[in-house]
């Protein structure tokens, strides 16, 4: 199966309400650069989806949330690092987060706070006071493949460009081989 990408900004039923608005409070050549494609939603998860659309772990994106945790408190964030790479969450994460402990939020947390489907989370259209902390190896992909927010689409956007949208933080070392 191949990618059939249209830009986002024309297929806007394709992507989690939260990332259709963020999307289009974007600046317009931001937002121009950002492609869609529909999806089997049974083959939202990284590797099922590369293997059936021949796309390389190196192209694709996860983003993941976290939970950091202080006492009482908790600060959520999300990770974005390339398929073929882990975030270190119990180190660079953690002290990022000024947390004692950090995991995995709940699944049922992550798709409660964000909006999206839980295989489809992505970092367009967070919530406004999350970090979002992104592996600087992400910046040299030509065209990362991450999710839209829902498992039944994937979003394509170059690397640089998901660097640099609102909130991200490129952190060198978020993520390990």
């Amino acid at each position: 199966m191949a990618l059939d990408l249209v830009p986002a900004l024309d297929a806007p039923h394709l992507l989690a309400p939260p990332v259709a608005a963020a999307l289009g409070v974007l600046p317009p050549e931001i937002a121009r650069s950002i492609r869609i494609a529909p999806i089997d939603p049974t083959l939202a998860d990284t590797a099922a989806f590369c293997a059936a659309y021949d796309i390389r772990l190196a192209d694709s994106a996860n983003c993941i949330v976290v939970a950091g945790k202080r006492g009482d408190r908790v600060t959520y964030a999300a990770c974005v690092v390339l398929a073929t790479t882990r975030a270190d969450v119990n180190g660079v994460v953690r002290r990022l987060l000024d947390a004692r402990r950090a995991s995995f939020a709940p699944m049922d947390d992550a798709v409660a706070m964000t909006g999206m489907e839980y295989g489809g989370i992505t970092p367009l259209g967070l919530p406004a006071d999350w970090r979002i902390l992104v592996d600087s190896r992400v910046q040299a992909v030509g065209s990362a493949i991450i999710g839209a927010g829902i498992r039944g689409a994937k979003v394509a956007l170059p690397g640089s460009t998901l660097c640099a949208l609102p909130g991200v933080d490129v952190i060198e070392g978020l993520a390990s081989d």
